[in-house]
């Protein structure tokens, strides 16, 4: 079964305080390059997370990158073109997609390009509204 993480799983697999830790880590390690996808500009959006946490809950840019190193060698990276950016783009104002949400949008593009049977995330309300096909595959890491 091919699955696709959102940057909120990802984040709460490498942030071991996070709230979703275990069931994020546990889903992160079941998958591999054959069955496992994420955004590459999920990359960006991890790096940025985890190197502006409050306080001590801040890692230093070479640890965020190891982190990097860890999904990329166990998830395949989907990128989009300029031409299914703007698609996306363009097909958000109808679904009410608006501000960051687009990145989203984005990212379940991105999901429906690699395939995936089910778009694990910790935002399920953010990619609902992404149209039934997308919201069908939406689920938890914990159910």
């Amino acid at each position: 079964m091919k699955g696709f993480l959102d940057t909120s799983v990802l984040v709460a697999v490498f942030y071991t305080r996070h709230v979703h830790h275990e069931p994020s880590f546990r889903l992160f390690t079941q998958f591999d390059k054959a069955s496992g996808y994420c955004g590459a500009h999920s990359l960006a959006e991890v790096y940025s997370t985890l190197t502006r946490m409050p306080g001590g809950q801040r890692v230093d840019g070479d640890q965020a990158m190891l982190f990097i190193g860890d999904i990329c060698e166990r998830l395949s990276l989907v990128t989009l073109s300029g031409e299914e950016y703007l698609e996306t783009l363009k097909e958000s104002p109808a679904m009410g997609i608006t501000g960051g949400a687009i990145y989203d949008a984005l990212l379940a593009r991105c999901a429906m390009k690699a395939g995936a049977e089910i778009l694990y995330t910790w935002n399920v309300r953010h990619f609902v509204r992404c149209g039934d096909e997308v919201g069908r595959r939406v689920r938890t890491p914990e159910g």
